[in-house]
């Protein structure tokens, strides 16, 4: 009995050492769930713009299949360029080597100014979008394509008002991007941002849409921002906001930053604002808006109730040309404007926005609060001047 006993032991033990070396090294072959080699699903996951994506199959011995946005960068980025600008230095003095000259002067021998960027190939026939920032004053522009090739652009228009500019290659098959359509973007889209910062090479980062209709942020006159999240950097300038489709939905252009790096607010012009400035640029050289002549400035609580006005709601007219459209029409400092043409207004920019919208030469009504008394003018619009950008 003490044998039997003996070996029944010995056997145990033995038996346990067993199991401890293979659930130590091999603990899939205790596992209680589905067969080595049973593929595992995970759930589709939906994706704003198009629709559910196809749930991705896991099996054993291979690699996760990856849910990501590669269909919509790989369609986007061929049409995504590089754009490297440089300025001509004025003529060379000829006495800067000499040493009273450096004592005045300074060293002025330094290598001529030069900057980069990113660009959008729109058309077929060479037309590319970017920032007017990029290029302004700038005497040479060199294009690089994702492809590898590289030419010379050429300006073919500038709109420093909404920070755009429209350039021309010349070669044959050109990758072009898709428009979409920025008036249905919602917060929390997702989009990528496409560029190529700090002059590394092009690079695609993603983000959602965390605001639309952004303005007021003294970067350019006539402002209607999408702000995303997607990281964007000095060099991403002019470069390609896109949806999950790789459809083209703004220009990137400026950035919240105290650094100069990403900070996770980033700005882009949308693409409906793009494509109208771009037709006018290729069509005519320049953007043609209205203009009447005044000084506008927003409308505080504190102000209505000194000028003894009915409303908060409105512009304040703090300024008006002399000889103007406005001045002719019989606009006043210190007139609040309510409406033009069809367009309720409540803010400098949604004033800027209808005047720039009307046809120079038409008539157009404007509805205004004199004191408490309330009337129509006739303003007949001109053409806005052509500005300079300040950035």
């Amino acid at each position: 009995m003490r044998k039997i006993w003996l070996i029944f032991s010995q056997a145990v033990t033995i038996g346990l050492a067993m199991l401890f070396v293979v659930a130590t090294l091999r603990p899939d072959w205790l596992s209680r769930s589905e067969p080595v080699g049973a593929p595992a699903t995970l759930p589709a996951m939906p994706v704003p713009g198009v629709g559910a994506v196809q749930p991705a199959v896991l099996n054993s011995g291979a690699a996760a299949s990856n849910i990501g946005f590669s269909q919509a960068a790989r369609r986007a980025s061929p049409a995504v360029v590089s754009i490297v600008t440089s300025k001509l230095l004025a003529q060379k003095n000829p006495h800067a080597g000499e040493p009273w000259s450096r004592f005045f002067f300074g060293d002025r021998d330094s290598p001529p100014p030069s900057g980069m960027g990113s660009g959008v190939i729109v058309s077929a026939e060479g037309y590319l979008l970017t920032n007017n920032h990029v290029v302004e004053g700038m005497d040479g522009i060199e294009v690089a394509l994702a492809d590898g090739r590289r030419t010379r652009a050429e300006v073919v228009g500038t709109d420093p008002e909404s920070d755009l500019a429209v350039l021309r290659i010349k070669l044959d098959a050109l990758p072009v991007i898709n428009f979409g359509n920025s008036e249905t973007l919602q917060v929390g889209d997702l989009v990528l941002a496409i560029g190529n910062p700090f002059g590394v090479g092009q690079t695609v980062t993603s983000g959602i849409v965390s605001a639309l209709g952004r303005n007021q942020l003294g970067i350019n006159t006539f402002e209607n921002f999408i702000q995303t999240d997607a990281a964007i950097n000095p060099g991403n300038s002019g470069g390609a906001l896109v949806d999950a489709t790789g459809a083209l939905m703004g220009i990137s252009t400026a950035i919240y930053s105290r650094s100069g790096g990403n900070l996770g607010i980033g700005f882009a012009i949308p693409s409906a604002t793009a494509k109208q400035v771009m037709d006018s640029l290729i069509r005519d050289g320049v953007v043609t808006r209205g203009w009447i002549g005044v000084e506008p400035r927003e409308l505080t609580p504190e102000m209505a109730e000194n000028f003894n006005l009915p409303t908060s709601q409105g512009v304040l007219i703090t300024g008006v040309l002399q000889g103007g459209p406005a001045s002719e029409g019989g606009l006043r400092p210190g007139d609040v404007v309510v409406r033009v043409a069809e367009t309720r207004v409540a803010n400098t920019a949604q004033l800027l926005a209808a005047v720039a919208a009307l046809k120079p030469r038409s008539e157009a009504a404007l509805q205004v609060l004199r004191g408490k008394q309330q009337m129509e003018l006739k303003i007949r619009v001109a053409q806005r001047p052509r500005a300079t950008a300040e950035r």
